[in-house]
C-alpha cells in the first residue's frame, strides 16, 4: 500500500531554515507527481510546492522563492527545503502523491512552528 512519511519539523526562529523529508513506498514514485501542502487549524489546507515525474516544479506565490521542492527517484524521498521562515509558516505540513494533477495519497504531516 503507499505509504508517505514526513519528517524534518520542528521548532525554528523567524528567519531559518528547515527541510522537510518525505520518505515514499508502495507504488512507482518514478512515474508519480508529488506535491507539499499545509494546513492551520480552521483553514483549508494549501498548496506550497510540486515536482512532475518530469521535474518540472511549481510553487505558490506565497513560498515562491523561500522554499525549494526536490525529489530523489533513488531513495525515493521529495523535499521540501524551506529558507528564511516566517511566523505565518508555522503549520501541519503534508507531503503528497497522484498523477495528472491530482494528489489522491497523503502522508501523516509533520509540525512546523516558528518563532518570532
Amino acid at each position: 500500500q503507499v505509504q508517505l512519511v514526513e519528517s524534518g519539523g520542528g521548532l525554528v526562529q523567524a528567519g531559518g531554515s528547515l527541510r522537510l523529508s518525505c520518505a515514499a513506498s508502495g507504488f512507482s514514485f518514478s512515474i508519480n507527481d508529488m506535491g507539499w501542502y499545509r494546513q492551520t487549524p480552521g483553514k483549508q489546507r494549501e498548496f506550497l510546492a510540486r515536482i512532475t515525474r518530469a521535474r518540472s516544479t511549481n510553487y505558490a506565490d506565497s513560498v515562491k522563492g523561500r522554499f525549494t521542492i526536490s525529489r530523489d527517484n533513488v531513495k525515493n524521498t521529495v523535499y521540501l527545503q524551506m529558507n528564511s521562515l516566517k511566523a505565518e509558516d508555522t503549520a501541519v505540513y503534508y507531503c503528497c502523491t497522484g498523477r495528472g494533477g491530482i494528489f489522491n495519497y497523503w502522508g501523516q504531516g509533520t509540525q512546523v512552528t516558528v518563532s518570532s
